[in-house]
């Protein structure tokens, strides 16, 4: 097997700083574009050697940036050892800084060693190291579970540890024991935190440990099976966060039988999840908070019934709340002694994730409506299901509210004219435009306040949301302001700022246009087509090698409203989605319960 760098058409339009259509138009129209080497016919992939050969043949201007030399030759020994020596990479950039002269040991071959601590010296280790981890997790994004960050930073800030301590005995790569790091509701002091968690895939527990403590996070990280070898027997935390996974078959019901840590029950065979529930508890002390994903199924199934009822009597079970795609189960160690509650918190929040908090708040303050009686639980099927436990009375209105809000969020695409023939026009590069004083660009400073103050920071994954500013941080030299208007810059996406008043926050870019002469909404349509890649994690030299064409400012400005009316189609394709889900189930609740009736079909009550 070659071992020879490998590119796609996306990698290949971001060094020539093209869009995908050009390097489509390439492989259709000229012979000698070099063949396929690999991949499938629908995402071939190329020999960069030729590439760049073929490149400089006919004259096109390209630049390989140093982080994607460096994943080129990571990737060049295959899909198979890719997390491995990412993993390599992790360990690499945590030892201590070797003297200098000295030979590089580790893993890595010496000279993709020398190549990763030279991407560290350049971006800073932490922003390295997440720019390779953010490419790992692109590349084998079906192979790997990851959490979303928004769904991790809610779980983090539910439980809200008073201690020290967090453990997350799935742990994956990282996500979830991340999440203080992103979240400035959830962060504790620097330094008080300590992180404790398992993983199965030895590769992804070193990859989580370098994460970690590349942020100078106090943490210890082990592999293995944690249902069948515990890693922290006997070690009891201040909070739990799990995101298990789910329907796993071979989690060893046989080997476990007779388990000490089955304290509500021995889970049934295919109820896998109530196994890492009680597994959790077992991890927490007393009056602690457990945070767990789990399937919606689990809230009924009939073969978990028992323990979901030892659960709610021992006042262990406090709240199921329904999520995109999962349910939240939160979950207190009981104190000894300590008389249960009667209700416990079901919850849907699939349409809107902010309810959960002040709900939740609700519910420990003794105040919610939100709220069912064990009791009547305990006399049924002991189902949680948050869709069965929805107000009757308040079906037709939800649905109502929940319809209304799907009309408001749809979008139409904007009407753009198709040409036989692409447009020749001139053209120019927005390294030509930074020099022509029309673009001005920033970065946020390498490190930051700890999370927490009062400046509001514009984090990546506000701009990939479309969200307000999500982080904090204190007043500190160096930070740079957004003003409305601005160009804001993620690793996988492009924003134009509507308003200020917020910082830049960590691996974003800014870029500051002269208005009178430039539209920002046609300069950021153009950096999306190029590939989002306008950061950090990008060499200066690929994201200024994007091409514009040269317009006047009426022209770009008729541009810029079809990319603009773009974004806002992308946003409201990711609300609807949301909203939709909630739209079906209330929908299909209201008609089977007779809160709703087809009256648009012309029938009467």
């Amino acid at each position: 097997m070659s071992h020879d760098p490998t590119v796609n058409a996306g990698d290949i339009a971001r060094l020539a700083g093209v869009g995908r259509a050009a390097v489509s138009n390439w492989r259709r129209r000229h012979d000698d574009f070099p063949d396929p080497i690999g991949g499938t016919a629908n995402q071939p992939l190329f020999s960069l050697r030729q590439v760049e050969s073929w490149l400089r043949r006919y004259g096109k201007s390209y630049q390989v940036s140093l982080g994607d030399r460096v994943w080129q030759r990571l990737k060049a020994a295959g899909d198979l050892r890719l997390g491995e020596l990412v993993a390599q990479a992790g360990a690499l950039l945590t030892r201590p800084a070797p003297d200098p002269g000295s030979p590089v040991e580790g893993g890595l071959e010496p000279e993709l060693a020398e190549l990763v601590l030279e991407l560290a010296e350049q971006l800073g280790a932490l922003t390295a190291y997440e720019f390779l981890c953010e490419r790992y997790l692109e590349a084998h994004s079906r192979q790997l579970s990851v959490t979303r960050e928004d769904v991790a930073g809610l779980m983090v800030r539910l439980v809200r540890p008073t201690g020290s301590t967090i453990l997350d005995p799935a742990c994956g790569v990282g996500t979830l024991l991340l999440a203080p790091t992103h979240d400035r509701h959830a962060q504790a002091e620097p330094g008080a935190v300590r992180m404790l968690g398992q993983e199965l895939s030895e590769t992804s527990a070193a990859i989580t440990a370098a994460r970690l403590r590349l942020r100078g996070i106090d943490a210890e990280v082990v592999s293995g099976d944690s249902m069948r070898h515990d890693g922290f027997a006997g070690e009891r935390a201040d909070a739990v966060v799990c995101d298990p996974p789910f329907n796993e078959r071979a989690w060893g019901y046989e080997e476990l039988t007779g388990d000490p840590r089955w304290e509500y029950g021995l889970p049934p065979r295919g109820e896998p999840e109530l196994a890492w529930v009680q597994h959790c508890l077992t991890h927490v002390k007393s009056r602690g908070l457990v945070a767990i994903l789990m399937p919606p199924a689990a809230a009924s199934r009939k073969a978990g019934r028992r323990i979901r009822a030892n659960l709610l009597r021992a006042g262990a079970l406090r709240a199921v709340i329904a999520l995109p795609g999962s349910d939240l189960w939160l979950l207190r160690r009981p104190a000894p002694g300590e008389r249960p509650p009667s209700e416990v918190l079901i919850l849907d929040a699939t349409a809107d994730l902010a309810i959960v908090e002040p709900a939740w708040e609700a519910y420990l303050e003794d105040r919610s409506d939100q709220t069912v009686r064990i009791i009547d639980l305990l006399a049924d099927e002991v189902d949680m299901t948050p869709a069965r436990h929805q107000r009757r009375d308040d079906v037709g209105k939800a649905y109502a509210e929940a319809r209304d809000r799907f009309m408001a969020a749809t979008s139409a695409p904007p009407d753009l004219k198709v040409l036989e023939q692409p447009l020749d026009q001139p053209a120019t590069t927005l390294g030509d435009l930074i020099k022509e004083g029309l673009v001005a660009t920033s970065q946020a400073p390498p490190k930051m306040a700890a999370d927490g103050g009062e400046v509001p920071v514009l984090t990546s994954d506000d701009v990939l949301n479309g969200t307000p500013p999500s982080g904090g941080t204190t007043m500190q030299q160096g930070l740079i302001a957004i003003r409305p208007g601005d160009v804001v810059a993620s690793y996988s996406s492009v924003r134009v700022m509507a308003d200020g008043g917020a910082v830049l926050g960590p691996h974003l870019t800014l870029y500051r246009v002269d208005a009178r002469r430039l539209d920002p909404d046609f300069l950021a349509g153009f950096l999306r087509a190029a590939g989002g890649r306008a950061t950090t994690g990008s060499s200066r030299f690929d994201v200024r090698r994007t091409r514009l064409p040269r317009l006047s400012l009426k022209e770009q400005k008729a541009y810029g409203d079809a990319f603009r009316q773009l974004a806002v189609l992308e946003d409201a394709i990711r609300e609807t989605s949301t909203l939709g889900q909630a739209l079906i189930r209330l929908g299909l609740d209201g008609l089977a319960d007779g809160h709703l009736h087809p009256g648009a079909h012309g029938l009467t009550p």
